[in-house]
């Protein structure tokens, strides 16, 4: 949704999302790989799919910096960069 609130028990927050902000790496991976299978997001249970969007490394640090400044959100943590995002690997 346009102010990152998603819909409650469908499609999870982006704004004031505790699961975004604690762990940017996870934010990371949904974006990079897309994300299946349950997590919990301020408290609610989501168990949907995301498709893995396609984009590339620069593009997935620059979604990833726009979430965690945005809709509420305020990142004190550096800067996701380029290299950080190819440095994160998908489990098998």
């Amino acid at each position: 949704m346009g102010t990152g609130e998603g819909v409650t028990g469908t499609f999870p927050p982006l704004a004031k999302s505790d699961y975004l902000m604690k762990t940017p790496e996870n934010a990371i991976k949904a974006i990079k790989y897309g994300l299946m299978g349950k997590i919990k997001v301020n408290g609610v249970d989501y168990d949907n799919m995301m498709p893995n969007p396609g984009l590339g490394n620069d593009e997935i640090a620059d979604v990833t910096n726009y979430i965690m400044n945005n809709w509420g959100n305020s990142s004190e943590k550096k800067m996701v960069t380029e290299k950080m995002v190819d440095d994160i690997k998908e489990k098998k």
